[in-house]
């Protein structure tokens, strides 16, 4: 059984609810047990909450493969921070998620797939202001979803986004939030034009990433990826390649992919080579090297 499972924490009335800021900064988890097991199209999620109705929220995906999670504590981290960065409660940590993750691969039956960690702010009323000091922060609310597949490495092709670009100025550029509108509209883009998925350029007009991965470009043996101050994610497997020295940091212009020795859309779920952009051919990068450049990443990530 291979079937795509769910939880959702809920209170003992049933309603969804979720950790609450805990005084000395953790989150409290006393209500999280309490949650639900399911089918992800039968869970129930509020109308009220915010991570519904203004996409106010973070998300993590966190590869599982042979049963094993790869890079939890990197996802993690950039999660704590990310809900520091937009004023959210601190998400759940690793004694929460590994036993639920554990049961979910129990339940399912997946043991290589995507775990997908959610934390929205909560149901916080009507309106985009938050509550005012003295009162109390609406209750956070985490669900997580797990579903089967497999890292992928095939080439593909891609068009740049002339409608869509990444908000270097932006807090959000910064995290993995619920808001991804712009990068499901730059796909669609992509798609009329007969690619597979979409580059965008920062608001300097610059490379920036892919739509739900970070860049690489090689030129004269060396990856560059751009830098954060573009607005592309900090992506983990982009910081592992840095933090190894396989890959620093450059500014890189639409052009430079004319003269590149390659390009490669790298994410925690694969690592794509990049052979057309634009109509253009550009130059090849074998799959099976993507894939031996990603799972070295991995591996030295390792202890």
């Amino acid at each position: 059984m291979t079937a795509p499972i769910a939880w959702i924490a809920a209170s003992a009335a049933g309603e969804p609810a979720a950790a609450v800021p805990h005084p000395h900064g953790a989150a409290a988890t006393a209500s999280l047990p309490q949650g639900q097991w399911g089918d992800p199209g039968e869970l129930a999620l509020p109308l009220a909450d915010r991570g519904l109705l203004l996409a106010d929220g973070l998300f993590e995906t966190v590869l599982l493969e042979e049963g094993r999670l790869q890079l939890l504590e990197e996802h993690l981290e950039r999660w704590r921070s990310s809900a520091e960065l937009l004023a959210m409660a601190p998400p759940p940590d690793q004694t929460l998620i590994l036993p639920l993750v554990a049961e979910a691969i129990a339940r399912s039956g997946i043991r290589t797939g995507a775990l997908r960690l959610n934390w929205s702010r909560g149901c916080g009323g009507r309106g985009l202001d938050l509550p005012a000091p003295a009162q109390a922060a609406p209750a956070h609310r985490f669900w997580l979803q797990l579903t089967a597949t497999a890292p992928q490495f095939e080439a593909v092709t891609t068009w740049i986004s002339r409608e869509e670009r990444r908000n270097a100025a932006s807090r959000l550029s910064r995290c993995k939030s619920f808001a991804y509108t712009a990068q499901v509209q730059a796909r669609r883009e992509a798609h009329a034009a007969g690619a597979h998925d979409a580059l965008l350029l920062s608001s300097h007009g610059q490379l920036c990433c892919g739509s739900a991965a970070n860049l690489l470009v090689r030129h004269q043996g060396r990856w560059t990826t751009p830098p954060l101050a573009s607005g592309c994610l900090p992506g983990v497997m982009r910081g592992r390649a840095l933090h190894l020295g396989r890959a620093c940091e450059g500014p890189l212009e639409p052009s430079d992919l004319k003269t590149c020795e390659g390009a490669l859309l790298i994410n925690s779920l694969g690592c794509r080579p990049i052979h057309r952009c634009d109509g253009t051919a550009l130059a090849q990068v074998p799959s099976g090297q993507a894939e031996q450049l990603w799972r070295e990443l991995l591996k030295e990530a390792r202890p």
